[in-house]
């Protein structure tokens, strides 16, 4: 028999337990009561009827169900060794009814009991258990079928407090679900002998008041589309023995409550709901039982608490990591532990470039000169400096001179708009900003100079300017900001985001023990120095005297390139955002080469541990550890860490971790009230990675940077949905706004229909976030909607020039669709489910997409072999049929998509194109062409 079709049988029957008075004859008794013989089955327990033993007999014998061909009542005795003796009854429960099962316990007890009528020839059955979804129990998809149980204990509670039962669990059901609407079963055992399901359907907590509730819970139930996952089963009061109305949870969490008992018992399938989390959920019920006993009618229903006070204090504490010596702040700053570094092994590597090699002693004379060359053109300490330069030596050299010079760095990627640069540089107030590009929007006030012309004054034995403040004096002991990374906003602006030195240093002391850095390690500077990853790659290897290698930005983008990189540098600890990972586990499966690899770490967007089962096949867990790690800019890159081995692969988890030392994590309702383990909510972090502010919007500041009043800690309200489990690890779940991470990016959708909505005969707008494959985070795109004033296809490339001059490439919508209107829900909201196909429409493509004019003409050649295979590529990669004249980037290629696409072509033995070239060359005739000119030219 199947453990389901177990539960189907236990759901369906109800026991008794009676101790029988020393001359009882249980079988006569039985026979003078009962519809029909009953045998009963008389067991010796080698145990006192009180001892674990014989309560564990006890319980195991009441537990049992009816056999679905037996007889509807059976009875076992069991008989102790202290000489008493119980009598477990057992019965289908559709066929004795409760009010039976009464009947025949007061024959057995006292003979007051009247015979049963005769029991139906076909008697009912219970129906299949129907087993919903519940997403904060958390069970053990494992223990599907096995049946967990608790008590709510009243007895210390205000008198009559067991009457409010049904609504303290309508209402915690309701905080545990996020507040939304949701249902409450009933299965009514006391007032009629039907088996049927019931359903209070139940307003969010935050609407009306108590007296609301328990109006609503007085009406009748309603019959429900399908079982809700938790329920409460109503039964009648046995004064003698031990009665349980459901053998296994007629609802995956189900509460038996009994008329005038202090005591309900709650039943769960530990498959759906995990023992911690049911526990936790009866001590909640009983807590929100006293506070209704004692509390006014008209209370609103959202002042009630979930957890007590004592239990919020606890949870918090739990999500605080510690470390050894973690009480005391860090101090210092991003320069001087550098420099300490530094003299220590002066002429170890630092840095590696291309052909170019530092070590650190150069690494600090260069930095030095760059400081000095900044103090001589008289910016003041304190001052924030821009730093737009592709990732060179250079870009690392002048970072670490704007910090030795007192100011703070911020970086800006040389391949965004001019608009985009042009408002950071106005908006951080940028006294100069150094940049090798040949046309940096320069704004009045700001002067741009290249790194050159920064140290050359220096180097002249220019006037110093304000010399460098002591160790020790105030901002060198960590509190001035480091740097400004700017991420997008929903206002339609980029916001920035002010770090001080200290939480640099607190992310290497929280992580450098338990992951061994050191200068034996080599890492990679792979991401953009605008994306927040870059701050952990410089310096959590500068810092830790490791060998830095910098990745040019064309071999960012080529896995084989990358990948070659790799192996020939020994890179030991390597920072990825799963969909770049992605690319590389593809290529490691095919290549000979041997990677030293020690340490991965996950960030920048969530990570499906499944994608990793091919990586694990070729690197054993013991050789490379994986991590995944959460964070934020706003919390200093990094909070949480999870490492990822073969058993996170095979359960699909989505745990990000605990917090690292110095930080805390804590999952919190709308009202920023703590929530236990299983509900999800904010995540709200704390500790040593908050960040100072945003800058120049102190009204946001006070949204996001607020002060725990139960701690007195400031903490930042992350946006970010998440759930604690009992472990205390954090499971992310996406945003709670309309946030989303594409490849490592963090974009808010709004801020792109706010530039979209900025554009010339545009009204109305709406952005969308889509996947060909749902699983394959490499297809994600941004798709577009907008509503223009006419038709013409004039409108729209303004429309598309518009969002170009304004948007970095990784934020730029693949498609562009225009609409006759956006659908609305019955809320106001865009209806995305009635967006039209964005394939319909011609769209948007990237700033390095071109699609030249000879295109068509190229597309007038005759098909061959090579075109057709070069078009079957890109339709299988892209996921729609592709045309000669069609631009990659324009129907929704991406980076990702293009190294997919290069792979397959080593795959068909065609020949290697580079990165570069396949961006120069974005249309199908071109690309086809350039392959047939790489063939040509290898014979």
């Amino acid at each position: 028999m199947t453990t389901s079709t177990i539960d189907d049988l236990a759901s369906g029957c109800h026991s008794l337990v009676l101790r029988l008075p020393d001359t009882a004859d249980a079988q006569r008794l039985l026979s003078g009561v009962t519809p029909g013989p009953v045998h009963v089955w008389r067991t010796e327990v080698p145990a006192g009827s009180d001892e674990p033993t014989g309560r564990d007999r006890r319980r195991a014998e009441s537990l049992r169900p009816i056999h679905r061909d037996g007889p509807p009542l059976r009875a076992v005795a069991l008989q102790y060794t202290d000489g008493a003796t119980d009598l477990v009854l057992v019965a289908v429960r559709t066929v004795i009814l409760p009010a039976a099962l009464l009947r025949i316990a007061r024959t057995v007890l006292d003979g007051s009991g009247d015979p049963l009528p005769p029991v139906p020839a076909a008697a009912t059955r219970p129906a299949p258990v129907q087993r919903g979804r519940l997403d904060w129990g958390l069970g053990d998809p494992r223990l599907l079928g096995v049946t967990g149980s608790t008590r709510i204990d009243l007895t210390s509670l205000p008198a009559g407090a067991e009457r409010f039962l049904p609504a303290a669990i309508a209402l915690a059901v309701s905080r545990y679900s996020g507040g939304d609407p949701t249902a409450l079963g009933v299965l009514d055992l006391e007032n009629g002998p039907g088996e049927d399901i019931g359903v209070h359907a139940l307003d969010a907590p935050r609407q009306g008041t108590i007296a609301d509730l328990l109006h609503r819970l007085d009406q009748p139930p309603t019959a429900p589309q399908e079982p809700p996952p938790v329920g409460v089963v109503l039964s009648p009061a046995f004064e003698d023995g031990t009665y349980t109305a459901c053998l296994a949870p007629v609802f995956p969490l189900t509460v038996q409550l009994d008329r005038g008992c202090a005591l309900a018992t709650c039943w769960f399938d530990q498959g759906i709901v995990d023992a911690t989390v049911a526990r936790q959920f009866c001590e909640h019920v009983a807590h929100l039982a006293g506070q209704l006993a004692a509390g006014d009618a008209q209370r609103p229903q959202v002042g009630l608490e979930l957890l007590p006070q004592a239990e919020q204090a606890a949870l918090l504490q739990a999500g605080r990591a510690g470390a050894d010596g973690d009480s005391v702040p860090v101090r210092g700053r991003i320069d001087r532990a550098f420099e300490a570094v530094a003299a220590k092994q002066p002429q170890a590597v630092a840095l590696v470039a291309d052909e170019e090699e530092l070590t650190y002693r150069q690494l600090d004379e260069r930095a030095e000169a760059v400081a000095a060359g900044l103090r001589a053109l008289d910016v003041p300490p304190g001052s924030r400096i821009g730093v737009c330069l592709d990732r060179d030596a250079e870009l690392v050299v002048t970072l670490l001179g704007v910090l030795k010079a007192d100011c703070a760095y911020v970086p800006m990627d040389p391949r965004y708009p001019a608009q985009r640069l042009s408002f950071t540089t106005r908006n951080a107030e940028l006294p100069v900003v150094i940049t090798t590009a040949a046309e940096f929007p320069a704004e009045p006030g700001t002067r741009v100079l290249t790194p050159q012309e920064v140290a050359r004054p220096a180097a002249k034995g220019a006037a110093a300017g304000p010399g460098r403040r002591p160790a020790g004096e105030k901002g060198h002991e960590g509190d001035d900001p480091a740097y400004v990374i700017y991420t997008s906003g929903s206002t339609g602006t980029p916001k920035g985001v002010v770090v001080p030195h200290r939480n640099v240093l607190a992310l290497l002391r929280a992580t450098e023990r338990d992951f061994a850095l050191g200068p034996d390690d080599t890492w990679t500077l792979f991401h953009s120095s605008a994306f927040d990853f870059s701050v952990w790659e410089m310096w959590g290897c500068l810092l830790t005297g490791g060998r830095l290698i910098v990745v040019p930005y064309w071999t960012t983008r080529d896995t084989d390139e990358f990948y070659t990189l790799l192996a020939e540098q020994r890179v030991t600890v390597l920072n990825q955002t799963p969909s770049a990972f992605a690319q590389l586990i593809r290529h490691d499966q095919h290549a000979r080469r041997q990677l030293a690899l020690r340490l991965v770490i996950f960030g920048g967007e969530p990570l499906d541990a499944r994608m990793l089962a091919p990586w694990f096949a070729r690197h054993p867990a013991t050789d490379c550890r994986l991590v995944n790690m959460f964070g934020i800019t706003e919390t200093t890159v990094h909070v949480t860490a999870q490492t990822v081995t073969p058993h996170e692969v095979v359960t699909g988890s989505r745990s990000v971790g605990r917090p690292l030392p110095g930080w805390s994590v804590s999952v919190r309702d709308e009202q920023g009230r703590v929530l236990p383990p299983g509900p999800a909510g904010e995540i709200y972090v704390g500790g040593a990675g908050v960040a100072d502010r945003y800058l120049g919007l102190p009204e946001l500041t006070r949204q996001r940077f607020v002060v725990d009043e139960t701690t007195g800690e400031r903490v930042y309200r992350s946006g970010d949905k998440g759930r604690l489990r009992p472990d205390g690890r954090l499971d992310h779940l996406g945003r709670l706004d309309n946030q989303v991470k594409i490849r490592g990016h963090r974009i808010e959708l709004d801020e792109i229909r706010a530039v979209l909505m900025g554009a010339p005969h545009v009204t109305a707008a709406a952005v969308v976030v889509n996947r060909d494959q749902p699983d394959d985070p490499a297809g994600s795109r941004i798709d577009a909607y907008v509503v223009l004033t006419t038709a013409a296809e004039a409108d729209r490339a303004q429309v598309l020039a518009h969002a170009r001059a304004t948007l970095p490439d990784y934020m730029m919508p693949a498609t562009l669709t225009p609409v006759s209107e956006i659908p609305l829900t019955i809320n106001g909201k865009p209806d995305t489910s009635k967006l039209p196909d964005p394939r319909a429409a011609a769209p948007a493509g990237l700033p390095e997409a071109r699609q030249p004019v000879e295109a068509e003409a190229a597309s007038g050649a005759v098909p061959d072999a090579l075109a057709d295979t070069v078009l079957s590529i890109w339709s299988k990669q892209l996921n729609t049929p592709v045309k000669p004249q069609d631009n990659f980037f324009v129907l929704g290629g991406n980076s990702l998509l293009v190294v997919r696409v290069l792979a397959e072509m080593r795959e068909r033995n065609l020949p290697k194109v580079s990165l570069k070239q396949f961006y120069r060359h974005s249309t199908a005739a071109e690309f086809t062409e350039l392959v047939r000119q790489l063939q040509d030219s290898s014979h």
